[in-house]
């Protein structure tokens, strides 16, 4: 099992506009095979960060997903409207 967690910093005026991007995202995400949860988190004390918090089968599932039609066109309009630099961490469950 893969755990993914992606954070992005927003600018405050694009905040609606990324989300509605996400829900997409994410509606298209859990048709996936291998998707075990997908979720979009906001910081509680600086609502400009958004993290993605993803479980995923194994690897191949997730290498799957990158190339997927929704991926490829959405996941490039929310990188154009982060201000921070990627941070994406991906994890393997060991305990």
């Amino acid at each position: 099992m893969l755990k993914v967690v992606s954070k992005g910093v927003f600018k405050e005026a694009s905040l609606q506009k990324v989300i509605a991007l996400y829900h997409e995202l994410i509606a298209e995400t859990h048709k996936e095979q291998g998707c075990i949860s997908y979720e979009l988190y906001q910081d509680t004390e600086n609502p400009c960060i958004l993290t993605m918090i993803e479980t995923w089968e194994n690897k191949a599932c997730l290498e799957a997903h990158f190339v997927t039609e929704h991926f490829k066109r959405l996941v490039p309009e929310i990188g154009k409207l982060k201000i921070s630099e990627k941070d994406l961490h991906v994890y393997t469950k060991i305990a």
